[in-house]
Order: structure tokens, then C-alpha cells, then sequence
């Protein structure tokens, strides 16, 4: 059984665990970290040492951490050929937009809306840093835009890794309060998203435990 320590509210968490539901994998998941706290313990210092979550184990294997990592392992371990390639032609293919939806938009998504928004104090937020955040995004899903325009998902008409990457994120910002640019080919990616089960579960969740007051 694969056991994963994170709080649900983390969406780093949230990526793992909608590929863990997807995969219909048997699991637990240990709330850890922001008020839960338990990540600077020795144990689990000692599976990752950076103190951060997620971490996830595979019954009695080594801990894996860095949830890019952890996703490519279950892929590689549990996924079928259309979700991760044996090919490794074909699955670079997925792989590159897999790192360009974490990197890109995901990482920025958090970085420039998420946490200046959310985790900041209103009286405390940068106005225009964030509407430079938010315009710096559009571009950047622009490019989505035309890869997803003729394919049901973002590699083509395959749920794979790359949906996870990139898809997960787009929760938090279709569901901050903004008057973003239109992106109508992202939005109907996003609501198909929302039909899944695993990803109403595991990535639409709450995250009113990290809103700064």
C-alpha cells in the first residue's frame, strides 16, 4: 500500500493524490505540515530532509519525495502505456509538457496569484504585481490554448501525467477571485477536468485553513 504524508490542502498533495485515485491505487494519506505540522520531526526529517511534503512510500521501499519524482514513479510503476509511454519517444513528448505545466504555470499560478492573494493579508497585497502575475499567465495558458484546441486533453486525446501537472492548478485559478482574460479552450478543458471524480476528491478541496486575514 503506498502511504503519503501531506496535507490535503497542499496542492503539490493534491497532484499526487489525484494520480494515486486515477491509477485506483490503494493508500493513506497522513496529514502533515502548516498547522498539522509533524514535518520537522526526526522521522520524518529523516525521510526527506528537506522538511517538506509530499513524501511518499511504497510499502517498505525507499521514501520518494519531490512530487514531480513521485508522480513519474507511480506512472512509470502503475500507469498504462497511454498515461506514460514505455516509448520514450513518445512519453518525452508527454514529459516536456508535463514539466512546462509545473514550471510555467503551476509554480507561477502559486508564486504570482495563489500566495499574494490567499496567503497574504489584504491590507498587505501587491495590486499591481499581482495584475502583472495574472497578465505574464494569460500568455503563458495562451500556449495551451492552441495545444488543447484540437485534442480532448493537453498531449492529445489521452488522459496522461502531463493533464496532472498542468490540470491541477487550474482549480485554484478558475476559483480565485479575478477578472482574468478569456481563455475559452483552458475553461473547457478545465470543466471537463471537474467531471472526474478523483479530481472533484483530491484537487478541489478547501484551502480556507491557509487564507491569511
Amino acid at each position: 500500500m503506498l502511504t503519503i504524508w501531506g496535507r490535503k490542502s497542499s496542492s503539490n498533495v493534491q497532484s499526487v493524490m489525484w494520480c494515486v485515485a486515477e491509477l485506483g491505487l490503494d493508500h493513506r494519506r497522513l496529514d502533515v505540515g502548516h498547522k498539522y505540522r509533524g514535518n520537522d520531526t526526526p522521522e520524518f526529517l529523516a525521510m526527506n530532509p528537506n522538511g517538506l511534503i509530499p513524501v511518499l512510500r511504497d510499502d517498505d521501499d525507499e521514501p520518494l519525495w519531490e512530487s514531480a519524482a513521485i508522480l513519474r514513479y507511480l506512472a512509470a510503476r502503475y500507469g498504462d502505456d497511454a498515461f506514460w509511454p514505455r516509448d520514450a519517444r513518445a512519453r518525452a513528448q508527454i514529459d516536456k509538457w508535463a514539466e512546462w505545466g509545473k514550471l510555467n504555470v503551476a509554480m507561477e499560478v502559486n508564486r504570482g496569484l495563489f500566495s499574494p492573494i490567499v496567503r497574504t493579508a489584504p491590507n498587505r497585497r501587491n495590486e499591481a504585481a499581482i495584475a502583472a502575475a495574472l497578465q505574464s499567465i494569460a500568455r503563458t495558458l495562451a500556449i495551451a490554448e492552441r495545444q488543447i484546441a484540437a485534442h480532448s486533453f493537453l498531449c492529445g486525446d489521452a488522459f496522461t501525467l502531463a493533464d496532472i501537472q498542468f490540470g491541477h492548478i487550474l482549480f485554484r485559478y478558475f476559483d480565485l477571485p479575478l477578472d482574468r482574460p478569456d481563455t475559452p479552450v483552458v475553461r473547457r478543458y478545465y470543466d471537463r477536468l471537474c467531471a472526474r471524480p478523483a479530481y472533484r476528491e483530491h484537487v478541489m478541496v478547501s484551502y480556507a485553513e491557509l487564507r491569511v486575514l
